[in-house]
């Protein structure tokens, strides 16, 4: 009997794909049952051959042999997974494999996976695909129910050989050229340069940010009602004009206030739109501090191990029509403390659907992240994954209430010839607040007016004036980016380049973001391991190595509206409308461009941060840089590579600041130390923190605690990044 592989993306996935179609027989790298035979990736298993493949002489990185344009680009078996390769290999093509289901993650790079495999084997059978958007077991038996055929991902899959060639053309001889130019290693590419350049440009902007003072007037009047000053033309309650502020200080004194508006309104608030990942890595950040990386990590968890919550690398706040019928057994799943109250009230009544979250045509890929028809284990999520689950599940009950209703009342006053104004609410219907327990009310007022519990007022009272005082402030520069807003700068970069031209603006509004949903954070993470950025607070700041980069980078590579154009033909690609070829006869050209340009510029890199520590391997002197995790030092030959690690943030605190303290040093010289000046050795951090909490803290458990700190890893990250990580730790 003839039966059909599948394969998978990950051996988690392949087992739970396994159970649903009864595949119990354990093989090397499969399981198999009667009709069906699922094996399984690590993530990729196939990669882009290294440029020496195509000539000898790049083993040796030289600035004359630059550019390098193979005719076309071959395919390798990535070595460390090499066993898993020829495993699946050995089963698709077995004689009695009729068809293969590509049941990869269901994405541009998910297809990327499979396809390279299959090109690989030379298998050339015919292929069906598995769409779904969890992995529940009810998921998998729907999505076999409606097998998409293999032909309709067909320029999906262009698409992303598109990105990935690209990415090999640009990112391979633009980063060789910097490094040989220079003799230092300097990662340039498609999508991490541009938005190494929008950090850089916001870095400017706070700098060239003068500061302005302004002036406002509030009085006091009778039950501490407080009324502020509104400029009658511009609606302002502030001015930059200190004679202003004087004047109508000096027409108010001693004169009463004349209600001469109460103006009510009846006012709806709907629920804001469900997750996609990029809204969901922004708040992780905001609330918890995670890093984009950690909560797509978080997010692949839930997705994949618990099975809880559904697709992340989506860019879609929407659901389909077809999953309507599906929301009644998603909010039974959730009916657990503390969700139970809210989503039995919603299951009281028919779930009406909308197009605030309903629109088929707002879903390409993904619908939005939702949770799954399967309720989370007791004790079996971790603090982390409870957090993330907990911003979904609230969402998705919050579009599913009714909306938040209130009476805003504006109480307009005249005192002399100014006008006063002052605002109060009051709710009449909490709706989908109560899920946050109206924590979003605090980001609600926009025109700087404080809202109060308002006295009953009509027209034409007369209030006496208790109290006038002149307020005064100063503008505030922009906050420089963290990781969430990065995130929206990547996603909409028009919206964060105030300091570029009209015309450059245009161009972004129109070609929209810079990378996809599903690699930003790789990026991100990227120019941290770079040392092109670091951490300073919450704020993201280029490093003296990255601002240098800059402007050793041809003008265009650091332009986010080329870079989103490019994105924009990839998106055409796996539309059908361009040609693949077309697309990388671009990048080949470019790249021969920009090689050219770095080999004829005659600009000057140096090292600002030598140590005088010197490389134990070849000698010289040693770069201190910061990592996410702390300082470390870093050979300047590129050839060398040699790490050592100097210092590690850690969670303890200073007992005089508070801050967070990091480790130096090693054995019994381990110090903590901070900012502030302080410093303390581990022996007397841990005879303070017995005396405090009658629990001595040991050493190992110090060195456990920070393995564990610095190990932290995404359990379903992709071999190659893996490997590459394992390689940066080194």
């Amino acid at each position: 009997m003839s039966k059909t592989v599948v394969l998978a993306e990950k051996p988690s996935v392949g087992r739970d794909i396994a159970k649903v179609l009864n595949c119990e027989k354990k093989g090397n790298g499969y399981l198999e049952g009667s009709q069906y035979i699922v094996t399984w990736a690590l993530g990729h298993l196939v990669t882009h051959a290294d440029p020496e493949t195509y000539d000898e002489k790049y083993k040796t990185w030289r600035l004359e042999d630059l550019p390098m344009l193979p005719p076309s680009l071959k395919l390798v078996v990535i070595k460390q997974s090499g066993k898993q390769f020829q495993a699946v290999k050995t089963q698709l093509n077995r004689s009695d494999v009729k068809d293969v289901i590509i049941a990869t993650d269901a994405g541009r790079e998910g297809e990327l996976v499979a396809r390279w495999i299959l090109e690989k084997a030379n298998v050339k059978k015919p292929i069906k695909r598995l769409w779904i958007s969890s992995v529940t077991d009810k998921a998998i038996k729907d999505g076999f129910n409606k097998l998409k055929d293999g032909k309709e991902y067909e320029n999906l899959f262009a698409s992303a050989v598109a990105r990935a060639e690209a990415d090999w053309f640009v990112g391979m001889n633009a980063t060789r050229a910097l490094t040989t130019k220079h003799n230092a290693q300097l990662s340039c590419g498609r999508v991490q340069t541009p938005t190494l350049a929008m950090i850089a440009a916001k870095e400017k902007e706070i700098k060239q940010f003068q500061p302005r003072k302004f002036y406002g007037v509030t009085v006091t009047a009778e039950s501490q009602l407080r009324l502020v000053w509104q400029d009658v033309h511009s609606k302002d309650i502030r001015t930059f004009e200190k004679a202003k502020a004087d004047k109508v200080l000096a027409d108010v004194k001693n004169k009463k206030a004349e209600v001469v508006e109460v103006k009510k309104a009846h006012k709806k608030n709907f629920a804001p739109q469900l997750y996609d990942l990029t809204e969901l890595q922004r708040d992780a950040n905001k609330k918890f501090g995670y890093s984009a990386k950690e909560t797509l990590s978080i997010m692949q968890r839930l997705y994949e191990g618990h099975k809880v919550l559904t697709y992340p690398r989506t860019d879609s706040r929407f659901l389909t029509s077809d999953l309507v019928e599906t929301l009644r057994e998603r909010l039974q799943a959730v009916s657990i403390k503390p969700y139970a109250q809210y989503a039995s009230r919603i299951l009281r009544s028919p779930i009406k659907a909308n197009k605030s979250f309903v629109d088929d045509s707002k879903v390409s890929d993904h619908h939005a992240i939702i949770p799954t028809e399967q309720t989370p284990l007791p004790g079996k999520l971790s603090d982390k994954e409870s957090k993330i689950y907990d911003l979904v599940v609230k969402r998705f009950l919050a579009v599913l209430m009714p909306p938040f209703e209130y009476e805003q009342t504006t109480v307009t006053a005249k005192v002399g010839s100014e006008t006063f104004v002052a605002k109060g609410k009051v709710i009449l219907k909490s709706g989908w607040k109560e899920v946050y327990d109206h924590q979003f009310e605090e980001e609600e007022a926009s025109d700087g007016l404080t809202e109060q519990l308002l006295p009953t007022l009509e027209n034409g009272d007369i209030l006496d004036i208790t109290a006038v005082k002149q307020t005064e402030g100063e503008t505030r520069p922009p906050e420089p980016f963290n990781e969430g807003t990065l995130l929206s700068a990547m996603e909409n970069p028009a919206r964060f380049m105030a300091g570029e031209s009209k015309e450059l603006i245009k161009t972004l509004g129109e070609t929209g973001g810079i990378g996809t949903v599903a690699t930003r954070a790789d990026v991100i993470e990227k120019l941290f391991n770079s040392f092109l950025i670091e951490k300073r607070g919450k704020g993201l700041h280029v490093t003296s190595k990255g601002k240098q980069l800059l402007e050793l980078s041809p003008e265009d590579l650091r332009s986010p509206a080329l870079t989103a154009q490019w994105e924009q033909k990839l998106t055409a690609i796996a539309n059908g409308t361009l040609d693949k070829r077309t697309f990388i006869g671009d990048m080949r050209t470019y790249a021969k461009n920009i090689v050219h340009e770095i080999k004829t510029s005659d600009q000057k890199f140096k090292h600002d941060n030598i140590s005088g520590t010197k490389c134990p391997d070849c000698g010289k002197l040693m770069l201190e840089v910061n990592s996410k995790k702390g300082k470390m030092l870093v050979c300047q030959d590129r050839e060398c590579g040699h790490k050592k690690g100097v210092s590690r943030v850690t969670n303890a605190r200073c007992p005089q600041c508070h801050k967070k303290m990091e480790m130096r040093g090693q054995g019994e010289a381990q110090t903590f130390t901070c900012k502030c000046g302080f410093h303390e050795k581990l022996s007397s951090y841990n005879k303070r923190k017995g005396q405090n909490k009658n629990k001595k803290v040991s050493k190992n458990e110090v060195s456990n605690y920070m393995k564990k700190q610095n190990k932290e890893e995404p359990i379903n990250t992709a071999l190659a990044d893996a490997l590459a990580k394992l390689k940066f730790d080194k």
